[in-house]
């Protein structure tokens, strides 16, 4: 019989690519619908994005979650903006994880991770309104769903911190890791 040998690095390799995926998942889901706004709709996938950059502590999977997820979301729903979602909310969730876990023993604080989204949001919206004025051909359309895009970052920042400290999902996290 052939002994097998399971190694911890490989082990941790997999759940790490499992809860990518699982992230990205989620992104794609909450890409599929939005509220109606004017100039287009407010979407909640990045409450998903700031939780996984947080939550994750390699910026490559982060920039997996946030970018592909959000770059597959709108290639299946919504095409147009796909490129810069790919590069907007990809630059967001890898600036999130690398702040929020840049203290030196890599423990997740409030502060890092509020500094991160703070960043994060200011990331995404001024990416989207860039975007927006390049795809759409006019400033003036990125200005009408400017305001939407500071709801919609806010909402993610906040959703995304509350889900992690208030709501006990870093602990979580944190005790499947070990």
């Amino acid at each position: 019989m052939e002994k097998t040998i399971t190694s911890k690095k490989s082990t941790s390799a997999t759940y790490a690519i499992c809860v990518t995926a699982l992230f990205m998942a989620l992104n794609i889901l909450m890409s599929s619908f939005g509220v109606p706004v004017p100039g287009g709709r407010c979407y909640l996938n990045d409450v998903i994005i700031c939780t996984a950059a947080i939550l994750l502590d390699d910026a490559k999977s982060a920039f997996l979650v946030g970018g592909v997820g959000a770059f597959l979301g709108d290639l299946f729903f919504y095409p147009t903006p796909m490129f810069v979602s790919l590069a907007t909310h990809g630059l967001q969730a890898v600036v999130i994880c690398l702040i929020a876990h840049r203290a030196a023993n890599k423990e997740v604080t409030f502060k890092n991770a509020a500094l991160g989204v703070f960043l994060g949001a200011i990331i995404m919206v001024v990416g989207y309104s860039l975007g927006r004025a390049f795809i759409y051909s006019t400033p003036y359309y990125a200005y009408i769903k400017l305001p939407y895009q500071i709801l919609q970052a806010t909402v993610g920042a906040v959703g995304g911190l509350l889900l992690c400290f208030k709501g006990g999902l870093l602990d979580a996290f944190n005790k499947l890791q070990k």
